[in-house]
């Protein structure tokens, strides 16, 4: 087996993973990739994560040969999805073998949600959620009314957001933008079984309010599926016996 690295930027630090074959041996973090990779010691072969020009959706998860795991993008409607999501989208498939069904992406700043089928990505919607709940001062667990409204009528999501905002009510304020977001993914959920992926499986707001429209739900840490995402690679790279 051979002794390999992988690096790339997860949205909030640079992030560096020592293997050997396919185990994960030793892994680091840091502002920057020397931080990150300080830890490791000298590896002879280091793989990147989102470096390079995307794949056009729709695209195996699984990079080609001699390529790193770079983003996806799509035409239409226009989006981009990280290197770093794509590792995690490739994490659940190998956890889930010939998944098909969608998988909802949660960060700190986007959700992305993504058509899978075949271990491809089909097609692909992003929303800016995470980012307008933090901008606005929205608060969690979400209100539970303020989604069914914003689900039922996102037209009126402006003046919904308004009225959350003068009466103060923070957690009205991400239920509106939470139910709008769900509205609007409806194609990506509605028959369709749903992966909620999110650090420590937080998300217990997308869940209730999912399966409160019969839609059957599996929640997986993020975390947690890097090792399957990483042993993946290392047999896609040939760095394994």
């Amino acid at each position: 087996m051979s002794d390999w690295a992988v690096i790339g930027h997860d949205g909030q630090c640079h992030r560096a993973f020592a293997l050997s074959g396919a185990t994960l041996t030793h892994q680091g973090s840091g502002a920057d990739e020397a931080a990150a990779l300080a830890g490791l010691g000298p590896m002879p072969q280091l793989y990147r994560i989102g470096e390079g020009l995307p794949d056009t959706l729709p695209c195996a998860l699984l990079p080609g040969p001699g390529r790193g795991l770079v983003g996806l993008t799509q035409d239409s409607p226009a989006d981009v999805i990280d290197g770093w999501t794509r590792l995690i989208l490739l994490g659940f498939v190998a956890r889930h073998p010939n998944w098909d069904g969608v998988a909802c992406v949660l960060s700190d700043t986007l959700n992305h949600w993504v058509h899978l089928s075949a271990d491809e990505a089909v097609s692909c919607q992003s929303f800016l959620t995470p980012t307008l709940i933090s901008s606005l001062g929205g608060t969690t667990p979400p209100d539970s009314a303020a989604i069914a409204d914003s689900l039922s009528r996102p037209e009126r999501l402006a003046a919904d957001l308004r009225r959350a905002q003068v009466t103060g009510i923070p957690a009205a304020l991400t239920g509106h933008l939470l139910g709008a977001e769900l509205a609007a993914a409806r194609p990506y959920w509605l028959g369709q079984n749903v992966a909620l992926i999110a650090l420590d499986g937080d998300a217990s707001g997308y869940a209730k309010a999912l399966a409160a429209q019969g839609v059957p739900i599996t929640q997986q840490d993020s975390e947690t599926l890097l090792p399957d995402a990483l042993a993946t690679l290392a047999q896609v790279l040939g760095f394994t016996d």
